[in-house]
């Protein structure tokens, strides 16, 4: 483990205590707080006594101390090396994270050190100065909870404003794009960034809010052949989803997924990534999706 909070809450709690005695705060029930509020509920039973007791033997019985210094944490090597890597990915950007004291440090790993498979190669641009000033103000917005007035450029060409509300942004890692998902605008819950070309706050007072469409939700049914631990990767595949998985027999399952219908073309993607192991057994509709775009593969009409 390189960053872990459940490994680093004693550290930190115990800090905390030793700065603020050498603050002149002795007061017990404030070092108790700091305890419950930096470490775990029973730790209260043993950080706090273990110090006094001299245990520990960084606070005396008057709970004075013999350190001089508030402590400092600062990141070891191999936590540079961790930064200095995340620091590479270009999507780092889009946050304004300042990464200050690297640069004579290795990173632990580059992106030539790790290959993506079935992940498509049109991303969003994540270097683009302009889109790099949209997701920061779309993240803005969200954080302040303002709706939103843009313009984007919908699938014929066409540019098109619209008044919205922000309530998320997500990530396809498959796409490698990001989505806004949204409310009270009459074109749908969903907008792809790289499609917005201009972006502003507006007053909340100033928002009208369209009729939003309801996202309609679906249930696709797969029979899963489980050779090369394909339930396994299926499940997590679709973690994040609604889904219900039954055993059918020693080596098959079916697994019930629901999902929105904006996100149709995206499932009949990303079952087709598992190859024969996935079976899509209903509804009739879903499977014909799926047999046109095997059919367009085959005839080499890829899209």
């Amino acid at each position: 483990m390189i960053f872990n909070e459940i490994y680093s809450v004693y550290y930190n709690a115990v800090a905390k205590i030793i700065a603020q005695i050498i603050s002149g705060e002795r007061d017990e029930k404030e070092l108790n707080q700091i305890v419950y509020d930096n470490a775990f509920g029973e730790s209260m039973l043993t950080v706090l006594p273990s110090l006094k007791s001299e245990k520990w033997q960084l606070v005396r019985a008057d709970m004075t101390t013999p350190i001089k210094h508030k402590p400092t944490m600062p990141p070891t090597l191999i936590q540079k090396q961790w930064l200095k890597a995340i620091s590479l990915d270009p999507r780092i950007k889009l946050f304004d994270i300042e990464f200050n004291g690297l640069d004579d440090v290795e990173p632990l790993f580059t992106p030539a050190d790790y290959i993506i498979y079935d992940k498509y190669g049109d991303g969003d641009p994540f270097e683009d100065e302009g889109y790099i000033e949209r997701f920061r103000t779309i993240l803005s917005a969200l954080k302040e909870k303002q709706p939103l007035k843009i313009k984007t450029v919908n699938r014929k060409g066409n540019i098109i404003s619209m008044s919205l509300m922000p309530q998320r942004l997500e990530y396809s890692e498959k796409d490698d794009k990001f989505r806004l998902i949204n409310i009270g605008c009459r074109y749908g819950g969903t907008v792809n960034l790289a499609r917005i070309v201009s972006c502003e706050k507006c007053a909340v007072g100033g928002f009208i809010q369209q009729n939003s469409p309801v996202s309609e939700k679906r249930t696709v049914t797969l029979r899963i052949r489980d050779d090369r631990n394909a339930l396994e990767r299926c499940l997590l595949h679709f973690a994040h989803f609604e889904k219900r998985a039954e055993r059918v027999d020693k080596k098959h399952y079916t697994v019930h997924i629901k999902y929105d219908k904006d996100d149709e073309t995206e499932m009949v993607i990303r079952i087709l990534s598992f190859g024969p192991m996935v079976e899509v057994i209903g509804p009739n509709d879903f499977r014909n999706l799926i047999i046109e775009r095997l059919q367009r593969q085959k005839s080499c009409e890829l899209k």
